[in-house]
């Protein structure tokens, strides 16, 4: 009877899972997704941090082709195809004018992010996030032990730029300073972008420290018409950043991304490489095909769909009107918006009622370490839908203010 109940799970069962699970934080868009789903299949979707539109022509004519000729079936190189490498590397240089670096291609910007902390921190390691920050980043540190050690970094209240008066104390103080600090920009989720001034600054502080510098660029190609800090890149040898295909070619189900970093670490490059090997062992040969054929669409291909968004953005701003202009914060790229709640009001039973009441989804600012905030996602619907979905967010936000 003992053998029994423990075989399948009875009382008395032993059986656990890892503590470092147990103690990561739920994945909130997992948990949007039930709560859209419980709300009804007329419920609009503000919420995850996707694009509407679809890869270009060029790319899905890649993977076809690459299928066709029984290119895909295999395990292809660790790193990624050399093709793409050698496109990717020329992209860095045109593009971002990164010049010197290696490229490891990975299957998706969240996995480009898992190569590095496990590259690069041991548990015992502190690693600093900016509030609010990327709730992936800290799932990823959690699960990987690190999230007992993360150092919450202050932004500043008005323009949600990193405080690096705060962080220059961290990396100065006591004998064993931050391994690693993470920043992204434009950010996800409040939109700023971090200018080139700061991002230099803050390497060369990490770099004094022998710290990491950790940018994700993601978002590097969303940029509005009232943008007035333009994404700017850097390298250095204690820098890595990451990058995405996902949002600005519209391969979000493909995976892929890639990291970039000095091409004479040949001790990063090896233990990026244990990581790649153990995890994926190597990227997705037709999500790979597919993202050369992206690289061929180019740049051009990207700003004419990022132009399209410029409606979905002013009416999303103006959706969060009823909190008051001085509660929004200025957005200068990706594709959110972020914005104060009035005091007293809890961000999960907001959402929550926006959309039970008024069928619209959004994030709450909890899920990324910023109670009293929400986040407004507005790329993930075309203009007809994003503009019904901002018109039933405005609604209910005026309600529940009244």
């Amino acid at each position: 009877a003992t053998a029994t109940a423990t075989a399948t799970g009875g009382e008395g069962d032993m059986l656990g899972v890892s503590k470092r699970i147990r103690e990561t934080d739920p994945p909130v868009i997992v948990a949007t997704k039930k709560l859209i789903a419980e709300g009804g299949s007329d419920v609009l979707s503000l919420a995850q941090g996707v694009v509407y539109w679809k890869p270009p022509s060029l790319a899905k004519e890649r993977a076809k082709e690459s299928f066709e000729k029984d290119l895909v079936h295999a395990y292809g190189p660790c790193e990624g195809l050399p093709d793409l490498r050698t496109a990717l590397r020329e992209k860095l240089r045109e593009d971002n004018k990164l010049d010197g670096v290696d490229v490891m291609v990975t299957t998706g910007a969240n996995q480009a992010f898992i190569n590095v902390v496990l590259s690069i921190a041991d548990s015992s390691d502190r690693l600093v996030l900016f509030v609010p920050y990327y709730f992936n980043h800290l799932m990823a540190l959690q699960m990987t032990e690190g999230g007992p050690k993360v150092l919450f970094g202050p932004c500043d209240s008005g323009t949600m730029l990193p405080d690096l008066d705060w962080l220059e104390k961290q990396l100065e103080e006591g004998e064993k300073p931050p391994k690693a600090v993470v920043v992204v920009t434009p950010n996800n989720p409040t939109g700023v972008v971090v200018p080139k001034s700061m991002l230099t600054q803050m390497a060369e502080m990490c770099g004094k420290a022998k710290s990491w510098l950790v940018v994700d660029n993601t978002y590097e190609n969303f940029t509005y018409e009232d943008t007035s800090v333009m994404p700017e890149f850097i390298s250095s040898r204690n820098v890595i950043n990451i990058f995405s295909f996902s949002k600005c070619y519209g391969m979000m189900g493909w995976r892929m991304g890639y990291l970039a970093y000095d091409e004479k670490n040949q001790e990063l490059a090896e233990s990026l490489l244990k990581v790649q090997d153990t995890i994926p062992i190597c990227p997705t040969q037709i999500s790979q095909y597919m993202a050369l054929g992206a690289l061929e669409a180019g740049s051009d291909w990207i700003s004419e769909k990022v132009k399209l968004l410029e409606i979905n953005r002013k009416r999303a701003i103006e959706a969060l009107s009823p909190l008051g202009q001085e509660n929004i914060t200025k957005s200068e790229g990706a594709i959110y918006l972020w914005a104060k709640l009035p005091d007293g009001l809890d961000d999960g039973q907001v959402v929550e009622r926006l959309v039970k009441e008024f069928k619209v989804c959004i994030i709450p600012g909890s899920s990324c370490g910023a109670p009293g905030y929400i986040r407004v996602a507005f790329a993930n619907l075309t203009e007809e839908q994003c503009s019904q979905a901002c018109e039933r967010l405005q609604r209910g936000l005026t309600c529940i203010l009244k």
